[in-house]
């Protein structure tokens, strides 16, 4: 595609990539500054040290709430991965299992944190593959449950690219009968749907307050069962977080994130219809424009948020550059790769051609998008497209 038609820089800028980080939301914002004020060490016992823990104390209840847990079920981390990385160890023992997990089985579509297999050896972990729209197969986890003497499980409750919401309780009844234990991925859904850990059936959940409109540098890990015992953890020292995660607490990071949870779950109904609204405007828009528009995982069950759709011939890269020159912001899949522009591993999972692949684009909506700015964006994908099809007709091979 040409960037002549994509010269004109827009003075108000839209942000149409939630799904990486979301904006800072007000009460968070608040929550910090009245945490910056404080002084004292959350680990020291005199007064100051005190009114710390007490915020820390909270924001915890906060953060267990939003996925209806308990505040002792709350361990923070310094961001998502690092949750991923301290739950995905062999050296994890439960009360009636004692010796070290021997196989680790994710699905093919989780995020490079969980693919990169935490502190298992390479030689263990094992993908187990997804369908046509990036839904994981429940027979294969199955299948793959029985080679291990006693398995750990990862799988994503909704998918960072497409928004494909997996069969995570379904998925926990097979591991746990099967003696494993289950940790799901909730960075991307927690805040957007309901993460009901009794419906669930996880046995430990990732999160990440930057994705809900927290800070950034801070996540966490919950453990819902008790018995759940950590004998290798990642950061030994003062013995912060229960020994779980030694470290000063990040004081205004966590009390941001409380805040944020806190917002997030009393808005998460009402946000979850508006933004389903706007998806679908946007997705028939899409198709309605070009109507070759191919929209990934378009028949499963998404986020209400998240669109990832390609043309065949458009390139992600020319297509994110040429909307950010319209002044809008979004992205090519996954924002964790150093702002590299790779092949998504989930549309290779999913069976899609490379052809199309390279095209992804995804739009993921907040708190903030509105009808007008769909319109924008949409007026914007007429340029896209437009220029697509004048290149296809000028290049005979791209419309071969």
């Amino acid at each position: 595609m040409g960037g002549k038609a994509f010269g004109r820089q827009m003075t108000e800028r839209i942000y149409f990539d939630w799904n990486a980080t979301a904006p800072l939301r007000r009460e968070a914002a608040a929550a910090v500054e009245q945490a910056l004020a404080l002084t004292g060490n959350p680990s020291s016992v005199h007064a100051e040290g005190r009114a710390a823990r007490r915020l820390i104390e909270h924001a915890r209840g906060q953060v267990a709430a939003l996925v209806a847990g308990q505040p002792g079920d709350v361990i923070f981390t310094s961001s998502g991965t690092e949750a991923n990385m301290l739950a995905l160890s062999p050296a994890i023992e439960t009360a009636d299992h004692k010796r070290p997990f021997d196989r680790l089985f994710i699905s093919a579509i989780e995020h490079s944190s969980v693919r990169a297999g935490g502190r298992f050896p390479r030689e263990a972990v094992e993908d187990i593959p997804v369908d046509a729209d990036g839904c994981i197969n429940l027979e294969a986890i199955e299948e793959a449950l029985v080679k291990a003497a006693r398995p750990l499980v990862s799988l994503m409750l909704a998918n960072n690219e497409t928004g494909v919401v997996q069969p995570v309780a379904r998925a926990a009844a097979l591991v746990h009968a099967a003696g494993g234990l289950l940790h799901v991925d909730a960075v991307q859904a927690a805040g957007r749907i309901p993460c009901d850990i009794a419906d669930l059936g996880a046995d430990l959940m990732t999160l990440s307050a930057h994705k809900i409109g927290g800070p950034q540098g801070v996540g966490a890990l919950l453990r819902f069962r008790e018995d759940i015992h950590f004998t290798d953890p990642l950061i030994r020292g003062g013995g912060q977080e229960r020994g779980i995660r030694s470290g000063t607490e990040n004081v205004a990071g966590i009390v941001g994130f409380g805040a944020a949870a806190a917002a997030a779950q009393q808005l998460m109904a009402k946000e979850a219809a508006r933004t389903l609204d706007l998806r679908q405007k946007l997705e028939a828009g899409l198709c309605a424009i070009a109507p070759k528009t191919v929209i990934f995982g378009g028949s499963a069950v998404r986020l209400p948020n998240t669109t990832l759709f390609s043309l065949d011939g458009m390139k992600a890269e020319t297509a994110v550059i040429a909307f950010d020159l319209e002044g809008l912001a979004v992205s090519s899949g996954a924002a964790c790769s150093s702002g590299r522009v790779q092949p998504s591993h989930v549309l290779a999972a999913m069976g899609v051609s490379p052809a199309l692949a390279r095209g992804a684009v995804r739009v993921s909506l907040g708190w903030a998008t509105t009808a007008a700015e769909i319109e924008r964006f949409l007026g914007a994908w007429r340029k896209v497209a437009s220029a697509l099809c004048k290149e296809s007709k000028e290049r005979p091979e791209m419309a071969a």
